[in-house]
Parts: C-alpha cells; sequence; structure tokens
C-alpha cells in the first residue's frame, strides 16, 4: 500500500527578545537572540534542539528546528533522508510504498514486485485492468486474439499451443464443419447409419457449436 508522509504540525514559534528574559534550561539571556516558546517557558535554539527535537529514523542525528521534518509510521526523518530504498529518490513529495522495512518509491516497488505482461514484458501497474491465465499476465489491451490481432478483453477465448483465439476465430480456422449444413459441429453417425459418410445423414444432423 502507498504509504503517506506528515510534515511536522506548526508549533512553537522562533521569536527574538529585546528586555531581559532567561531561557528556561540553561538561564543564558535571550536578549537579542532567538528562542522558541514552550508552554512551561522560552528556550534558547541549542537548548530545544537538544531537547524537543526528534531524531531522524534514517541517519540517528537530531532534526533541528530550522529542518522540515517528515513523519511516517512513529519514524521521524530530515526531508533529505526520506528516500528510496533502491534508487535513493527523494520521497519527500512523491508517493511511495513500504516494503518491509524499506521505503520505496512506485517505480522501483513496481519494478521489483509488480508482475509482468508477457506480451509487452513492461511492468503491469498496481491498479490498472489485466488479464490472468494460466500463471501469466497481460496488459488488457495486449491479450489480443493471435488471428484477428483485437482484444479480447472479458471475452471467452480457446487457446491453442501459444496462441489464444478469439471463438469466432477459432471456428473459422479450426473447428470441423458439418459436411452436410456446412456449420461447425461434431461428425458423428447415429445407430443404424454404419457405412454411411461421417457428418450429416439426412434427418440425423446434429450441431454441436462450440
Amino acid at each position: 500500500l502507498a504509504g503517506h508522509r506528515r510534515n511536522r504540525a506548526s508549533g512553537p514559534q522562533a521569536g527574538t527578545m529585546t528586555e531581559c528574559f532567561d531561557c528556561d534550561n540553561c538561564k543564558e539571556s535571550l536578549y537579542g537572540r532567538k528562542y522558541i516558546q514552550m508552554d512551561n517557558g522560552p528556550y534558547c535554539i541549542p537548548c530545544y534542539d537538544a531537547h524537543f527535537a526528534n531524531t531522524c529514523d534514517e541517519c540517528k542525528e537530531l532534526i533541528g528546528h530550522d529542518c522540515r521534518e517528515l513523519y511516517y509510521e512513529d519514524r521521524h526523518y530530515h526531508e533529505h533522508c526520506f528516500r528510496c530504498f533502491r534508487c535513493d529518490r527523494s520521497l519527500a513529495d512523491e508517493p511511495f510504498t513500504c516494503q518491509g522495512e524499506e521505503l520505496l518509491c512506485n517505480d522501483c516497488y513496481c519494478s521489483e514486485f509488480s508482475s509482468k505482461c508477457v506480451a509487452c514484458e513492461k511492468t503491469v501497474m498496481p491498479g490498472s485492468r489485466k488479464l490472468e491465465y494460466n500463471g501469466q499476465t497481460w496488459h488488457e489491451h495486449c491479450f489480443i486474439c493471435s488471428s484477428c490481432q483485437q482484444p479480447i478483453g472479458s471475452r471467452s477465448f480457446i487457446p491453442d499451443k501459444k496462441d489464444y483465439y478469439c471463438v469466432p476465430c477459432y471456428e473459422s480456422k479450426f473447428a470441423p464443419r458439418c459436411t452436410r449444413c456446412k456449420k461447425v459441429g461434431t461428425a458423428w453417425q447415429p445407430k443404424g447409419a454404419e457405412g454411411s459418410t461421417p457428418g450429416c445423414v439426412p434427418s440425423f444432423c446434429r450441431e454441436r457449436l462450440l
């Protein structure tokens, strides 16, 4: 399944003090310095990063207050660390899939885990229309009749070795025909008609369409 990342929600805002004011942690003056206001008091930037910044799951470094932070499955990442495990493409603004512990872009996931069309040898993308038969997969538009070259789609078909035929084409090319009525059927001899030519016997023509 494709995953979703979440930017860190807008939280504490940095400000600049113009009057006497101390960091709640190190007690150093914040006069003329940037700070971040938390519920329990203001913090200088170094103290804020040391006490409140999350650790990147990839590089194990702190994600500073001025970094874009991405969040996925209870894990935090620097923007530049949130990348495809295979091709190293940034996933910050791309759809992706989590395969085990690995984050993969859609292209890498499809290349490695999706089935390939036996006709065009291209990847059958997740969600696209496909046909499966005898352990093989086709794009819907690639599964065509070997005779008329038209897509078979959801219609009935007849396999013949490595070829596939729509029913009309198969009947036209291969199916036996009644020697009397010329329609597709199965040659047979009714009881008592021994010696007659196989096929239709007057009053006994029985057709069996495929």
